[in-house]
């Protein structure tokens, strides 16, 4: 029977994803990105997602970095992070092609990898980063149940799987799984009708929603229009606007944000309180889809 992990809340209006922490010249400085830290923190964002795939693990080991230089505030931080999809370059059959791993052998290796370069002695939320079709379910989630037992993950959890997959998994765990990442957005919000989003939400996982603005494409465009004109009547930004649209669902998703920039990021922190009413949520979906509900 499955038991409960030691799923940490998460008590913030959005993720700070790093993805892109390897592109940023000036945050590759340890000094720079101790400061960028130490400022999300004191703003009360206190959750980053990471990826072993994010920079070819450069990501994860510039965060680390940073961590060391400034040693206090490994204590403050709290993390998310992924593994299971292996690059070309990081292949080294003779195929040298990209596939998914997500074997014991492998996801042990991973977990104690990702905590040796994120320089710090627990993850929160260890996830498989996408569903590996040769996947022994019995043999990874015995990996992932180890980990929770030894500390070195909070919870293990999933991220772009569907239904029959992770309930495979589920069945074979002793712990329950935690966060979900799906893509989900204002532009990309097929899963509010094909049964996955309220098939996660039913089994208890908790949703975390990346490229929440659909790589700008929720800006732009009749919707970034129908957005701008909403957004200038409640006082909020366009981006705050689409982000509380997401929160207005059932099990309230985590929107996983990916810009570095502190003047975006701080917009977004003061539109979070916003609430957005039935009718603008149904219009803006309106709008995103281009016909109005059946």
């Amino acid at each position: 029977m499955s038991v409960e992990a030691v799923q940490p809340s998460f008590d913030v209006p959005f993720a700070l994803g790093m993805m892109n922490l390897a592109e940023d010249t000036e945050l590759t400085r340890p000094e720079n990105l101790a400061n960028w830290i130490e400022a999300r923190l004191d703003e009360g964002l206190h959750w980053f997602d990471h990826a072993d795939i994010y920079g070819d693990r450069r990501c994860e080991t510039l965060f680390g970095e940073a961590l060391k230089h400034r040693p206090q505030l490994a204590g403050r931080v709290h993390v998310v992070t992924k593994t299971g999809i292996i690059t070309p370059q990081r292949d080294s059959s003779m195929p040298g092609i990209k596939h998914y791993n997500c074997t014991a052998a492998y996801v042990n290796e991973a977990i104690d990898a990702a905590l040796q370069r994120l320089g710090i002695e627990h993850i929160d939320h260890f996830l498989i980063h996408r569903p590996d079709p040769l996947m022994n379910a019995e043999e990874t989630a015995q990996a992932l149940d180890s980990a929770i037992r030894a500390g070195k993950i909070g919870s293990a959890g999933i991220s772009n799987f569907l239904p029959e997959t992770w309930r495979r998994l589920q069945a074979a765990m002793q712990h329950r799984l935690g966060a979900h990442q799906l893509q989900l957005s204002l532009s990309h919000s097929v899963p509010l009708f094909d049964g996955l989003f309220d098939a996660l939400v039913g089994d208890g996982q908790i949703p975390m929603a990346w490229s929440p603005l659909g790589g700008g494409q929720c800006l732009s465009g009749s919707l970034g229009a129908t957005l701008a004109n909403m957004a200038g009547e409640r006082s909020v930004s366009p981006a705050g606007l689409a982000l509380a649209w997401l929160r207005a669902l059932p099990g309230q998703p985590l929107p996983v944000i990916g810009s570095l920039k502190t003047s975006r990021i701080q917009q977004l922190t003061q539109d979070a309180n916003h609430v957005i009413d039935r009718s603008s949520w149904f219009a803006l979906l309106e709008a995103a889809r281009g016909h109005e509900v059946a």
